[in-house]
């Protein structure tokens, strides 16, 4: 099996995975299980920001939020140490999950290795596919969820996560988010945080 068969395998075997998700969305008139459209959101979103990325970049786009859905927020404590605990064993559960995948595809240690490294968001700001990551994973943020997040919170709460985000990112994630189609009040809010 050649890379490219390898990657679409592991792609369909990860998506597989994700339709079970319980949680839908509706977009552009189709039902989607929520984690299988994420999926296909994150891999756009990495061929549009870096075209040149490496298999292990591609696989771990696609894996990011691998059965998320069985390690639900409100397991834990309802305040931000049981967020970033909640945070940390996702992490651990995604690459255990895309592990298993990759090895039954038939992938080498040292992509898995990589791919686990990805997952595990190590050395951020560092390294830079785990910064290529981190801005992917913030433009769908922004491109996709943070207007329907917008209209839940209070704009104080939102100028904050948008400031939280755009730390996370680089000068070329941050100049590729700026030219996102907002609409007018998101627009403002984001101009507000980023100008803070």
């Amino acid at each position: 099996m050649g890379n490219t068969e390898k990657l679409a395998e592991a792609f369909r075997l990860f998506d597989e995975a994700n339709s079970y998700d319980p949680n839908t969305e509706i977009t552009g008139g189709q039902t989607y299980p929520k984690e299988v459209l994420y999926a296909l959101r994150m891999t756009e979103t990495l061929d549009a920001f870096a075209p040149d990325a490496s298999e292990a970049l591609q696989l771990t786009a696609r894996c990011q939020h691998i059965c998320r859905w069985e390690i639900p927020r409100d397991q834990y404590e309802m305040n931000r140490e049981g967020y970033l605990r909640w945070r940390q064993e996702l992490k651990k559960f995604h690459a255990a999950k895309a592990k298993e995948i990759l090895e039954e595809v038939g992938y080498d240690q040292e992509t898995i290795g990589q791919v686990e490294f990805l997952l595990l968001k190590k050395q951020l700001k560092r390294n830079e596919e785990t910064q290529t990551l981190e801005d992917v994973v913030c433009l769908v943020f922004l491109k996709h969820y943070f207007e329907p997040f917008a209209e839940k919170h209070e704009e104080a709460k939102l100028v904050d996560i948008l400031q939280k985000t755009w730390r996370k990112m680089s000068e070329k994630g941050q100049q590729t988010a700026l030219k996102l189609p907002f609409s007018k009040t998101a627009h403002a809010l984001v101009t507000k945080a980023v100008s803070g």
